[in-house]
Formats: C-alpha cells, structure tokens, sequence
C-alpha cells in the first residue's frame, strides 16, 4: 500500500503516534476501533511500515465486501477440485503474507463459522485449504484487526465469539473521530487540497475564513473519508477567487451552524436516523439511494435503520405495503424491501402499531 502518514497536531493524535510506535515494537495482535471512515487502514499500515516485517507484505481484506462463501477460500486458500470452478490449487491470504501482516478490516461482521476457522488458524497457525484433508504448511503472520462495531455488544448478541475477541484484543487501540480533534481539520483540508490539485493539476483553492470555521464546526459524520472527498470536490469545483461559506455544501453548513451545548429547554440534536428519516419523508427521496448505500457501507448501524423501519410502522400503523409507497419505492419493491430487512435482522414486528393512530405528514413539508 502508499505510505501514509498522521496529519495533525491534536492531542489524540499525538497519542495515536505513541500507540502506532509501542504497537511497532512488538508482534502482538492489535485491534483497531473507531467509526468508519477514521482511517484504521492507514493506521494498520503505518504499524507494519515501523515494524520488523517492514520488507514483506501487509495484505489487507475487507471481511464484510467477501461473501462467506468466498471468505474461507480468499483466507485458507483451496485445493483443485474442491469446488465448481476450482481448476488448480490456490494460496490464501494467511499463506501468501507468510512472515508479513494481514490487516482483517471489519472483523465484526463475519460469520460465527468463519470465527472459528480463525481462532483455529490463531492458535497453531497451520492453514487448512478448502477441500484439503490435513494442513498444507503453516504461516507466521502477524494481525491486525479493525471494527467500526462494539465487539462486547456483539458478544451478548451472540454474534461475535469472546475467545476470539480475547486473541484479537492484546493491543487495542482507538481512533478518534474527526469531531473530538477538530485541531486536525485545517492541517488535513491543506494536505488533501494540494494532494487533489496535483492530482487534477489545478490550482489549491484558497478558503476564507469563515469557510475554515465552518469546516471546523462541522461534525464530520464520514470523518477523514467524508473530509478527503469534500477536499476533491473543492479542489475540482474552484472557480475564480478564494472558497466562501457560501460555497459549502448544505449539509456542511447546516451541521456546523448547530451550537456546541445546547439549553436544557431546546430539542436534542438530531440522530443519524432523525436525519435519513427527514430525507424519505420531508424530501422525497427513495429509501434505495438515500439508507441504503449507507447500511451496506457500515456508515449507519443496524439500531439506525431499524429506528427509521419502527418510525415509518408507526406513521403508517403498522403496514409495511404503505411503507413502501412512504419511503418512495415503487410497489414491486415489497418483498424485496422485505427480504433485505430479514436478511440483516431489521424487520421490526408491525402488530404493536396496528392499533395506534396515524401520523400524518403535510403534503407541502415534501420537497418539490
């Protein structure tokens, strides 16, 4: 991968460096926490780039991208005949990084069985290909693991097993979001300005003032991903003279307008779910493109979309058929819209909301 490095002067991220430098030094297992978007693959490599295994391979996977199906072969490797389509032996991941680094991003979302298999492969290191009837070699490798999940909730949720939790957990570290070291902002816009104007050979935009403070105020729900592509969009969008307020995003601009504290006697802040719920119902836009893209880019929790399944049961009294036709979907969309709601646990039960009273939307708070 590129070599990357911390931008930033913030205090956690001064004490991102120490961990990054104590992880280095040894060849203990790490897992990476933080929400999505925070950079817990820059991190991964930067702790193999100072480490002894710095000349071989880091291979990362994106465990929750691979279909179980798939998952144990790109991990184990297989043997020919093993499967339709296995023509001739093949590696994994765990062979081919042999003396190396194997960053496993979104170790939380894989399968209980496929949980084992690493827990197995843990312990021994000796590496099983599909199809094989006794281990083909043995690996030293070392892991790092990354979730943007609470691994101890998914543990009571029976989801995720505590001894391979406990193998995983020997160094852990956290990454904060981009919002609890807003010192970072300025000095990360500089750095992805100019990489992009290099990039699109433009000039760097230059930002006002109050465009700056407005970057800084806003919560940066996409952390440094969300912050790199607004860069882009910045650097590709620059017009004549420098970047205003006005210029921003809406989005930006509405976040960054909120007040830190809040009185006591004013509404809370709104949730991710209060938001994408506004967005299907007030403005018009389709459950597929606006709750979507992001359930299955781990940018919104399953509480998330089963808050905006219990709000949209409650305003259509308990029918998912009318809930459809509210998030904007055609009619033939039911029963998949069903089906993806069963498939990841978020089908929430509708017998509780028969009896409650509608609640009504104006016609004209949608959006033309």
């Amino acid at each position: 991968m590129p070599a990357e490095t911390l931008i930033g002067t913030s205090t956690a991220t001064r004490r991102l460096e120490l961990e990054i430098s104590d992880a280095a030094r040894s060849d203990a297992k790490v897992l990476l926490t933080g929400e999505s978007g925070v950079g817990k693959e820059v991190v991964a490599g930067l702790i193999h780039d100072q480490s002894r295994r710095r000349t071989t391979k880091m291979v990362a996977l994106n465990c929750a991208a691979v279909p179980d199906s798939l998952l144990e072969s790109e991990l184990f490797g297989h043997v020919r005949g093993s499967f339709t389509g296995a023509y001739r032996d093949k590696p994994g991941i765990f062979e081919v990084a042999n003396s190396g680094t194997v960053f496993l991003d979104e170790i939380g979302e894989t399968s209980l069985r496929m949980q084992a298999l690493m827990l197995r492969f843990l312990e021994n290191g000796e590496i099983w290909r599909i199809g094989a009837d006794r281990a083909q070699a043995t690996s030293d490798v070392r892991i790092i693991a990354a979730t943007n999940r609470d691994l101890t909730d998914r543990i009571a949720e029976k989801e995720f097993r505590a001894d391979l939790y406990y193998r995983l957990n020997v160094l852990h570290i956290r990454i904060a979001p981009l919002r609890e070291r807003r010192d970072d902002i300025p000095l990360l816009l500089d750095y992805f300005m100019r990489r992009y104007a290099n990039r699109h050979l433009t000039p760097i935009p230059e930002l006002t003032p109050a465009a700056r403070a407005a970057l800084i105020a806003y919560d940066w729900p996409g952390n440094v991903r969300e912050l790199k592509n607004l860069s882009e969009r910045l650097v590709i969008r620059r017009r004549s003279g420098p970047v205003d307020q006005r210029d921003l995003p809406d989005d930006v601009l509405g976040l960054s307008k909120r007040p830190v504290q809040l009185p006591a006697s004013a509404p809370q802040t709104p949730t991710r779910a209060d938001e994408l719920y506004e967005k299907l119902v007030v403005r018009g836009e389709s459950f597929w493109s606006a709750v979507h893209p992001m359930f299955m880019a781990r940018d919104m929790t399953r509480e998330d979309l089963r808050v905006i399944i219990t709000r949209g049961l409650r305003q259509t009294r308990g029918s998912y058929r009318q809930m459809v036709q509210l998030f904007n979907m055609p009619a033939e969309d039911y029963k998949p819209f069903l089906a993806f709601l069963t498939k990841h646990q978020c089908k929430v039960p509708f017998f509780q909301f028969r009896c409650m009273p509608a609640v009504t939307v104006m016609p004209e708070a949608r959006a033309s």
